[in-house]
């Protein structure tokens, strides 16, 4: 097994109730299992600013898929929930990102990690450093990153649904 990371966001519907069936799915494959689940955060949009804010969460897992197997899973749980790409950065019902995987740096045609812009942006810097501060990205430890990041705007929010179906890991 191998610790990977993921990203989890959306601005459309219930983004915490849809991040909470993500997770739930995630735990629910035979060659995964959570091992952490970041508080929840209210975050401005990044990229496009003319929508709703996003919520945002950070997952850290043991799996045996390989990257690329876990990307596939990851998209396959959001074509499952109904998210359609229509416009770069824009509104989502769920995005699902694969921020690391162990302390690989992988480049092929389908993925890249560590992912290009994590380090670039708070909202999975926060989350992050909530499960995984010392985790090592490109070099440095996310809460390094996190400390030169432009926090503002990002609060804190307790809102995962009641129903979860998993017993979440939280930090």
């Amino acid at each position: 097994m191998i610790a990977a990371t993921l990203g989890l966001g959306g601005n459309i519907g219930d983004p915490p109730a849809a991040m909470a069936q993500a997770l739930t799915a995630l735990d629910a494959h035979e060659a995964c299992r959570l091992v952490a689940v970041s508080h929840l955060y209210k975050t401005p949009p990044w990229g496009k600013t003319d929508q709703a804010d996003f919520f945002n969460c950070c997952t850290m897992i043991e799996t045996s898929l390989s990257a690329e197997a876990l990307l596939d899973l990851c998209l396959d749980i959001e074509r499952g929930m109904k998210r359609v790409r229509i416009e770069r950065w824009g509104p989502r019902t769920i995005d699902i990102d694969v921020l690391t995987y162990g302390d690989q740096t992988i480049t092929t045609t389908r993925v890249e990690i560590p992912h290009p812009r994590m380090t670039e942006r708070a909202f999975v810097l926060m989350p992050l450093a909530n499960i995984a501060p010392d985790l090592v990205v490109k070099g440095r430890r996310v809460g390094e990153w996190l400390a030169d990041a432009d926090k503002a705007g990002i609060v804190r929010v307790d809102a995962w649904p009641e129903s979860l179906s998993v017993q979440l890991p939280r930090s």
